[in-house]
Parts: structure tokens; sequence; C-alpha cells
């Protein structure tokens, strides 16, 4: 049992410090830990060129064409059965360095595509994808921000949660450390600690368990899959996790605000299969319509195209 610990914020500050708190405690259960701090590593910005989907759908090694510290990290995510993840908030929301990884990482391990991939190659006879890809995993979250006003951070922990959607990862837990700044250092206090601890224990204790059969540890929240706060709110009752993508109904009973989310709704969170199924055909659908369109107009575009390739020419004169 592999529990992985990445921090994404300075060496031996609040993030790291709690990262390997959560760790000792996933130790003493019984897990074999690694902790690894980003911080020095170079993982650039995904320049959206497709080339690691593109080689999955043709039967080739899933890998990123990029030539940095990406695969590092992108290994240690694949050996781990667990991981626990820091990552301090600067505005709003988690540092750029773990979104950069989220873009690199997500695309190309989307399970349903995998999925897709691989009973594809099974059928053919072909060498098949990493299995890697298709186990399950489980996951913590510590938004780690200064801001001794929540609000500052509200970002944080919904944001990380869009690091697990593409390999369908079970979060069991999150801690929403905010107010470092007047703490000044998180073993000041001693219920952090402990919360940070108990994180790294229970996403330790679910490993091999069935996703419904894992208990959610920390603030419930109004979602009841991500258990965050976050609600879009329309002109009707009918309202929307931006977080898990599904619907739900608002009601207010005694000053209290509920919205309830109904099963069939739950079981189409993002981190769900039926999710990202559902992602999976808008995208095949999007290509079906895109790539006609495309080849009607392959003799016309290229001149469309002409005043914006020259743009710097045309617009001085």
């Amino acid at each position: 049992m592999k529990v992985l610990g990445l921090s994404f914020g300075r060496k031996m500050k609040c993030g790291e410090i709690m990262v390997k708190e959560a760790l000792f405690k996933a130790k003493e259960a019984g897990a074999d830990v690694r902790f690894i701090n980003t911080v020095d590593m170079n993982i650039q910005h995904c320049k959206g060129c497709g080339a690691c989907s593109a080689a999955r759908d043709r039967g080739k090694e899933v890998k990123c064409i990029i030539k940095d510290d990406y695969e590092i990290l992108e290994q240690a995510v694949l050996d781990a059965d667990a991981i626990v993840i820091a990552a301090p908030v600067y505005a709003i929301a988690p540092v750029g360095q773990f979104k950069n990884f989220i873009d690199r990482f997500g695309p190309s391990r989307d399970r349903a595509a995998l999925l897709a991939e691989q009973d594809k190659r099974k059928k053919e006879g072909k060498p098949l994808l990493d299995e890697r890809n298709f186990k399950d995993r489980y996951v913590g979250y510590i938004s780690v921000g200064g801001a001794s006003t929540q609000n500052w951070v509200s970002l944080g922990l919904p944001s990380m949660h869009i690091f697990g959607f593409s390999l369908k990862m079970k979060v069991v837990g999150q801690v929403d450390a905010y107010d470092q700044g007047r703490k000044a250092n998180p073993l000041f206090d001693e219920e952090l600690m402990k919360q940070v601890g108990e994180l790294g224990k229970r996403v330790t204790e679910a490993v091999g368990k069935p996703y419904d059969e894992v208990e959610w540890f920390g603030e419930e929240g109004t979602c009841t899959v991500c258990h965050n706060n976050l609600i879009t709110v329309g002109k009707s009752t009918t309202v929307e996790c931006p977080v898990c993508g599904i619907k739900g109904k608002l009601s207010i009973v005694d000053d209290e605000i509920k919205v309830e989310f109904s099963e069939k709704e739950q079981k189409r969170a993002r981190n769900t299969d039926i999710g990202l199924q559902e992602h999976y055909e808008e995208i095949q659908g999007m290509i079906e319509v895109c790539v006609p369109k495309l080849m009607a107009a392959k003799d016309t575009l290229p001149k469309m195209l002409e005043k914006y390739k020259n743009f710097e020419e045309e617009i001085n004169k």
C-alpha cells in the first residue's frame, strides 16, 4: 500500500509540514510513504498540442512530449494507491504550478477514454495500456492560506478537486487550513495538526474499500458529493454544483438554505463512471461535428486566416 504526499508550497513551510504529518499517520496505519515537494520542479504549462491523447488513441504509449519534470510527478501519482496533497492559495485559488500539472495530467488520463481505448486494444490484440490507469485511488486535500478571512481562499479546496476527476479518484476528506498568517506555524495549532494527521490515516484506511463505503472526513458542505459550499444559482430554484456538475433543488427552511441532490444526479458527478462517460461522449460528438466543418472549408479557411496570421502587418496599415 503506497501513500504519496505532495506539497506545492515552499520547503519546510505550512503545506510541507502538514503533508508530512499526514504521512507519519499513514505510515502508522501500515502504508509505505513517499513525499515530494514540487516547488523546485519545472512543470511547464500545457501547450494544448493534443499529442498525449492522440498517442493514446493511436495505440501508442501515453506520453507528454514536453521535456521537463512533469513525468516524475506523473509516474509518482500512477504508482500511488492514495495521495495527500497540500497546495498554497496565493490569489483565491491554488498556486499555478498545481494547475499546470492538472492540465497536463487530466486529458491524457481520462478514465472513459482510457477504457474505450483499452477495449479497442483487447479486440485488436494490441499491447494494452498501463494497468495503473485503471486502479482505484483515494485522495485527501489540504488547502493552505495565509488570510484570516475564509473567502480569500474560497476557491482553494473546490479547485483542488479537479486533480482527481480524470482517474476517478475517491476524495476521502479535506482540510481548509487558512489563517496561517496569524498562526505563524501549523505546529502551534494542535487541533489542525490532529486534523491533517487524521486525514492521512483515513486516506490510508480507505485503500481497497469500495468507494461507496468510504466515510467522508471533514465539514459536510452543501454538495453531498464533493462537500464544498459552491453553488451556481440561476433564476429558478434549480441550482448546480460547479465542482461536480450536478443539479439540485434549493429551498429555504427556517432561514436556512438547503440543497437536495437526487440519487440519479449524485451518480453522474464528474468523478463517477457515468459523469466521465458523459464528458467523453460530449467530446466525441464535438469531433464528429467539427472535423467535417474543417474539411469542407479546407480551401477557404487559410485565406480567411491570413489577416490574423499577419496581424502586426495588418494592424499597422
